[in-house]
């Protein structure tokens, strides 16, 4: 699972778009997306990951990485734009 953040609702839209177009140009058919028309949160499946694009503020009311975060196995890895 992969998730991330967006400053804006049209940045989001951007970002999916992004992956959607690079995943099918390397070979994997994305199984579907979510929520572009809202652009609070979308979710777009790739099969074996799952890409959840967020707002700052709807990610920070959902926290998804708190489901995880107490697995022994899971790696929480935090990168920010400069």
């Amino acid at each position: 699972m992969v998730i991330a953040s967006g400053t804006s609702s049209r940045q989001l839209m951007a970002m999916a778009d992004h992956l959607e177009r690079n995943l099918k140009e390397n070979g994997t058919r994305p199984l579907g997306s979510e929520g572009g028309h809202s652009g609070d949160w979308i979710l777009v499946d790739a099969g074996d990951v799952i890409v959840h694009l967020f707002r700052p503020e709807v990610r920070e009311f959902y926290q998804l990485e708190k489901m995880w975060v107490d697995h022994q196995d899971t790696e929480v890895v935090t990168v920010h734009n400069s």
